[in-house]
């Protein structure tokens, strides 16, 4: 016989949801046969299976242990984490938040990718905060997603209630999302901007509209100036819908397009800096996460925090050695 607990990360959940993650390799009618049969009894009673868990119970399998091992197939591997790592800017028992370097992917999209996903499961593995046994029934993942070439903040759940709950705060956007980019051009006014977003999926684009059209969703952005001067900007923006690349294509439709940015920018100007201080990615940086003031439950350790996360190295030298004609005192927050 053996016995399984069901721990925080597996309660909530149907225990025939939770038998098809800890045996994946089983067919439904074999579970389904098995708890008919009371090969498989919760807390020593037979179950149908529609039962919801709770943390603590207990779930015993009366079956050899060939079949066992069998049916739960492989302990899933260690990830063997290699290159720059995330800095981690924020954990408690629920969650983490981590300044993700661009270039780096949040979620992969290819079976070998090593994305933030792949790096926060390393991580708790590798302090000793989840087993490979864990990994049977409950992967940790991230909450938000960047471009793989912007860098800066993702959110990530380290347990099922923490995942749960930060996914539906940045869902429902709550959460204040501030980046810092530098566009093109001076702009010495805020603005708070609003459109239609389509996505081209052959080009993998997108398209701003004026107005409403098929497939389109709105959007809305505000932004405020920092420090300009003829040739550009630095520009703290307010996203406020979440749409893919939204900054991107929404800056570059108002004539003002992020620097190194070669989808929707001016490869003119984007080479010219490519060739004299080697940026190769977009100055685009998730900076800053205000979070709400009042939040309950696995969130309770970040209601009101504020988390920010440091620039890149080549975007803080190219602000810190620009001259820059026109500037507010706030910009004094994101100086080098």
């Amino acid at each position: 016989m053996t016995e399984v607990t069901i721990r925080e990360n597996e309660a909530g959940q149907r225990l025939d949801k939770f038998l098809k993650k800890y045996l994946s390799q089983a067919p439904g009618s074999f579970l389904y046969k098995m708890l008919r049969k009371k090969n498989i009894v919760l807390n020593g009673k037979k179950a149908t299976g529609s039962e919801k868990l709770k943390t603590g119970d207990q779930v015993r399998f009366f079956l050899a242990k060939e079949t066992l091992d069998k049916f739960k197939g492989q302990t899933p591997e260690e990830v063997r984490w290699q290159g720059a790592s995330p800095e981690i800017l924020y954990e408690d028992s629920q969650v983490l938040f981590l300044n993700k370097p661009s270039g780096m992917l949040s979620q992969r999209a290819k079976k070998e990718d090593l994305s933030v996903v792949e790096y926060v499961i390393w991580y708790l593995r590798n302090s000793g905060q989840i087993t490979g046994e864990d990994l049977l029934t409950f992967h940790p993942s991230v909450c938000n997603r960047l471009d793989r070439n912007t860098s800066g903040i993702i959110g990530a759940g380290k347990t099922l209630a923490g995942l749960q709950a930060l996914t539906e705060v940045f869902r429902e956007r709550s959460i204040k999302k501030y980046y810092l980019c530098i566009a093109k051009g001076m702009i010495r006014e805020g603005a708070h901007i609003k459109g239609y977003l389509r996505k081209d999926e052959d080009r993998n684009k997108v398209v701003i509209h004026s107005g409403p059209c098929p497939e389109a969703s709105f959007i809305e952005t505000e932004y405020f100036p920092l420090l300009s001067n003829q040739e550009m900007t630095l520009l703290k923006v307010h996203l406020i819908t979440g749409r893919a690349h939204q900054i991107r294509a929404h800056l570059s439709a108002e004539g003002h397009p992020i620097l190194g940015d070669y989808k929707y920018g001016n490869k003119t100007w984007n080479d010219h800096y490519k060739k004299t201080r080697g940026i190769q990615d977009q100055m685009l940086h998730a900076w800053q996460l205000q979070m709400p003031q009042t939040l309950s439950g696995a969130l309770e350790g970040i209601a009101g925090r504020k988390i920010t996360a440091p620039l890149p190295e080549v975007f803080a030298e190219l602000i810190k050695e620009t001259t820059w004609e026109h500037g507010i005192p706030e910009a004094s927050e994101v100086l080098p």
